[in-house]
């Protein structure tokens, strides 16, 4: 941003009785309560607010300095929108205690967070072999206990993707079904693009602007859907081997295992702005698996089965967060566990069994935790 000469209202005001004084002698009257110091006072005001408002101009009018609906509106000018937020969606199994009867399950019927924040709506969808087109929902046969049905989020999000377990109220009565829950997570949600990722994407679409570029590729991935991440390997072949006018994209959804859907899509995208006569493919991430133990010395007043709960969830947390091609420091994991409320030493860590052994960083694989022990 450009830099200005602000001034303060004690050095407008100064300003003023210096400039008055030096041209109007007999005028030197600026105690307080007098008329000038009050005259001078209300004009420093106003500008004051004044040069609020140059820089309020001056930040909407700089993309870097820019926020919410400034940022919208500035690359709007060029074709280019924020994401939008998306919607959660999972299986939910609806379960009766006897099932003498059958039950049919509406589509459109609702089910809710246990913490009543959440709610959700069953879809249909022909692929479950309880979905009835005819009926316009899921007909659980008698003497068939639960049925698992595909549901969907009311609300868009992050919160949206509630953990497994965590949706077990039922907000539409429905005949012969007693409770539900889900035993996985719902999974999808997704918050807008916050304004950082809007301005990164908006570098990556001046960058495709020429196309044949890495970052036009980049920038037509980026652009399909929230929270996608990928990786660009050029003149190598995917075994790792030299080959000239080749390159390869590695994309996931932050799963570890995206739809084919979603690679299609993705290729579908790159094509288009790919070089002339080079040729690329697109693969699903390789899952490397995190397997982290280690034993937590807890301090006196601190519950230590909740602080070891806790350093494992974080543990757990942060490997599923490192996102496509990073690789996992093992010093990380101390860290990280010192970080929680209670923790006063850290021995035995171990990751995959080793100490002191990183996970290196590769484009093909994305880190996942598996077996986390705190103990």
């Amino acid at each position: 941003m450009a830099t200005l000469n602000l001034k303060s209202i004690a050095t407008l005001v100064a300003n003023q009785a210096a400039a008055i004084q030096a041209n109007a002698s007999a005028l030197i009257d600026f105690t307080v309560g007098s008329v000038l110091l009050a005259f001078t006072e209300s004009v420093a005001a106003v500008a004051v607010w004044l040069q609020g408002m140059v820089l309020a101009v001056l930040a909407a009018s700089r993309l870097s300095t820019s926020t919410g609906s400034d940022v919208d509106t500035f690359v709007a000018d060029y074709g280019l929108y924020r994401l939008a937020s998306s919607q959660s969606a999972g299986s939910v199994t609806f379960s009766r205690y006897a099932s003498t009867q059958s039950a049919l399950v509406p589509v459109g019927a609702q089910v809710q967070s246990a913490d009543g924040s959440q709610s959700f709506v069953v879809i249909a969808d022909p692929t479950n072999s309880f979905y009835s087109s005819t009926l316009s929902g899921f007909l659980i046969p008698a003497n068939v206990a639960s049925a698992a049905i595909e549901v969907a989020s009311l609300n868009a999000g992050t919160a949206t993707n509630v953990v497994a377990g965590g949706v077990n109220r039922l907000l539409t009565s429905i005949s012969g079904v007693d409770y539900v829950n889900n035993a996985a997570a719902m999974s999808g949600g997704a918050s807008a693009e916050t304004d950082a990722a809007l301005k990164i994407r908006f570098v990556l679409f001046l960058m495709s602007l020429s196309k044949a570029t890495a970052g036009a590729v980049g920038y037509a991935i980026a652009s399909l859907q929230l929270g996608v991440q990928f990786t660009i390997t050029q003149n190598l072949s995917y075994s790792g081997a030299t080959q000239y006018g080749y390159f390869y994209v590695v994309v996931d959804d932050g799963t570890g295992s995206p739809p084919g859907s979603l690679l299609t899509t993705v290729y579908g995208a790159v094509a288009p702005v790919a070089p002339l006569c080079i040729s690329f493919n697109v693969f699903s991430p390789l899952v490397a698996v995190a397997t982290i133990s280690g034993t937590i010395g807890v301090a006196a007043g601190y519950n230590a089965p909740a602080v070891k709960g806790a350093v494992g969830q974080a543990w757990a947390s942060f490997v599923s967060n490192l996102g496509l091609g990073n690789g996992l420091n093992y010093t990380q994991l101390a860290a990280i566990a010192y970080a929680t409320p209670g923790v006063t030493d850290v021995t035995n860590l171990l990751l995959n069994g080793y100490a002191g052994v990183d996970m290196v960083a590769n484009p093909q694989f994305t880190i996942k935790p598996g077996t986390v022990s705190a103990n």
